[in-house]
């Protein structure tokens, strides 16, 4: 199978066997603001490249998953008007590149796809009930059901980084109130830190130092190089985002008592050290009371989710 990622700056593309192993992969930038044809050309010159790198493996091909922004439509493979990719606009892709390749191609977005491949191949195998979550510059999620991916009536389901845990907290970029993702992604990790650093009474941090003197450079990669140092500034807010991440999660439990939690994405190596702490705030935060039961695990498959992702939307029933 070929899976294929898309973002607003590059699409890559990679050959997975059918046990989720990436065999080969390649990359090329998109051009997300040109017309809607140039934008699917970057998704086939980066599938043409598997192609020549190893010209035999084409007529191996089974099927082709494309992980693309939303909003979209799975279901017809159609992307609606993703913010990032103003060059679709109702663009039918799945069709399109079904009629160059005559292999059938299936569309999604990332943190679907994502889960789907952590249940094919990775650390949701053997759970039924899946929920995965993919932490960086935004958080995105995925629930996967029996092996399905769970797209609710109009293949819009699943926007769990969109729930809000405070309706009077920050403006998120969807233009709600008080979303996780406007707590606690990797962006919203710098930001209170940033805030922590400026305030008068703050004592020196490592991350300050990190950055060169430049509170505006403190990134959450330095919060957690930080952390890893002893920085006891940086500890609290990474203490802080637990506890948010912790009353969020509850909510999720309370809603779908999923058997596993799976956590992906930039910020999951930051947080796994704190995947302890989470568990034991839960009882705190549910109703469940059985919630203490769920493992939570870190994701297989890292940056190179989204082509796994891809290739998990074409691969038939788990294995």
């Amino acid at each position: 199978m070929i899976g294929v990622d898309v973002g607003g700056t590059k699409v890559a593309a990679g050959l997975v066997d059918g046990g989720g192993e990436i065999k080969s992969q390649t990359r090329t930038a998109m051009a997300a603001s040109g017309t809607a044809a140039a934008g699917l050309k970057a998704v086939t010159s980066a599938i043409d490249s598997l192609f020549a790198a190893d010209p035999k493996i084409r007529n191996a091909i089974r099927g082709i998953g494309i992980c693309s922004p939303g909003p979209l439509d799975p279901k017809t493979g159609v992307v609606v008007n993703p913010p990032n990719l103003p060059c679709w606009r109702n663009f039918p892709l799945a069709a399109e590149v079904e009629a160059i390749y005559r292999v059938p191609v299936k569309v999604d977005n990332d943190a679907n796809a994502a889960a789907l491949a952590e249940v094919r191949w990775g650390a949701g195998r053997g759970y039924r009930y899946v929920f995965y979550a993919t932490i960086g510059t935004g958080i995105g999620t995925g629930i996967v059901f029996d092996g399905k991916i769970y797209h609710g009536r109009t293949g819009a389901a699943g926007e769990g980084g969109h729930v809000s845990i405070d309706y009077r907290g920050p403006r998120c970029g969807c233009g709600k109130l008080g979303c996780i993702e406007a707590l606690a992604s990797g962006p919203a990790i710098a930001k209170r830190a940033r805030a922590k650093l400026a305030a008068q009474s703050a004592p020196r941090s490592q991350m300050l130092d990190l950055a060169g003197g430049n509170i505006e450079a403190v990134t959450g990669e330095l919060v957690g190089e930080a952390y890893a140092a002893g920085d006891l500034l940086a500890k609290g807010v990474l203490q802080e985002t637990v506890e948010l991440l912790s009353l969020w999660l509850g909510n999720i439990i309370d809603l779908l008592d999923p058997d596993v939690i799976i956590i992906g994405g930039g910020a999951a190596a930051l947080l796994t050290p704190f995947f302890g702490d989470i568990k034991n705030l839960l009882p705190k935060f549910c109703v469940n009371s059985r919630c203490h039961e769920i493992p939570l695990l870190q994701a297989h498959y890292g940056a190179d989710s989204g082509i796994a992702g891809g290739a998990a939307l074409c691969s038939g029933t788990p294995a």
